[in-house]
């Protein structure tokens, strides 16, 4: 990710209301690089990190928060131990695209504790869902689940065999 290095040139990402990188010098670069590997550092000791006062500092992060750099705060818990050790990926393709139909399914998924997330796609499906379940039995109860979902026309799954790169966040 080295376009999110503080003068980089990536401009306007293409969302609406997307500030460009530029904005961003190389304190700032700091603070978000030790966020993200710590969300839970203590102020003096981000303060020390790069190298500025507590007050710049903590003026920095509230910028940072304010025009959207940084949009929380989590913890990162441990999958396996509390949600199971299958990790699927769900294709999902629905008989139509209208929007009552998106929305119809949209509403239903995210109440699934199983999807840990859901992004809407191009190509040959409409969804792409990964859940985490316990065992091929859960599995199977979730699809059941899925396919009563109004307008869902095809499911393909593919499991994980192991996890090569799970990131919080942005890695800068």
């Amino acid at each position: 990710m080295d376009q999110l290095r503080a003068g980089g040139s990536m401009g306007d990402r293409g969302a609406a209301g997307a500030r460009p990188l530029t904005d961003l010098d190389n304190y700032d670069v700091k603070i978000l690089r030790a966020l993200v590997r710590n969300g839970r550092i203590s102020w003096r000791d981000l303060a020390d990190r790069i190298g500025l006062s507590l007050t710049p500092t903590l003026r920095r992060v509230r910028k940072l928060e304010t025009q959207g750099f940084i949009e929380g705060y989590t913890a990162t818990l441990d999958e396996r131990r509390l949600a199971g050790t299958l990790s699927a990926f769900i294709s999902v393709r629905l008989e139509r695209q209208s929007e009552d139909a998106l929305s119809v399914f949209e509403e239903r998924v995210t109440r699934l504790t199983e999807v840990t997330s859901c992004f809407q796609t191009t190509g040959n499906a409409d969804y792409l869902i990964r859940v985490v379940v316990h065992d091929l039995e859960h599995y199977q109860k979730l699809l059941s689940e899925l396919t009563r979902i109004p307008n869902v026309a095809h499911i393909t799954s593919s499991f994980a065999l192991k996890s090569v790169v799970r990131r919080p966040g942005l890695s800068m």
